[in-house]
């Protein structure tokens, strides 16, 4: 499947219109649910497949983002054969009580892995989370950028977002004629 192709298939299956109000305080009459792209096994594997050459090759662990960045990481991991690590918003208080649960960051080149993208906040305090920890991070993969400042922001943190498809791609179909 073609990224035009791909970009369809995701505005036709995740496209929401009403008011919503986003993780960054912004309210929008257009939302992308990405729960409904990252819940269809076909599309989400599409996706993972297309993002595999956005990995950069230096990469050893893949980081997922709770909560949606874990199916993203999970079948991007399949794709590429790197570990993957699972980060919490913040460690739970029983268990093992890790922030990053899988593959151990440490000392490791690791790639931050969301789903969407709007300000880049939640990429921000994870990857100042996970460099406590001892993983080195200079890139993030996203499969959605919403072009709301999160790739400036990022850029300001020494972090570089790669993205499959940005909100300009994300359109209704062309009618054919």
């Amino acid at each position: 499947m073609d990224l035009d192709e791909l970009a369809q298939r995701i505005y036709q299956t995740s496209h929401m219109t009403g008011e919503f109000v986003l993780r960054s305080g912004i309210t929008t009459n257009e939302y992308f649910d990405k729960y409904r792209f990252e819940s269809d096994p076909v599309l989400l594997d599409a996706i993972a497949e297309a993002m595999a050459p956005l990995v950069p090759p230096d990469t050893e662990v893949l980081a997922g983002l709770e909560m949606g960045g874990i199916p993203v990481v999970t079948a991007l991991s399949r794709h590429t054969g790197l570990p993957c690590a699972f980060v919490r918003k913040h460690a739970k208080p029983y268990g093992t009580r890790r922030l990053a649960e899988g593959t151990d960051v440490t000392n490791r080149r690791v790639l931050i892995v969301e789903d969407v993208v709007t300000k880049g906040g939640q990429i921000l305090q994870s990857t100042n989370d996970l460099r406590t920890l001892g993983a080195t991070i200079d890139s993030a993969l996203c499969v959605v950028d919403r072009q709301q400042g999160g790739h400036e922001a990022l850029a300001l943190a020494n972090i570089t977002l790669r993205s499959l498809l940005t909100a300009t791609n994300l359109r209704p179909p062309t009618p054919h004629p």
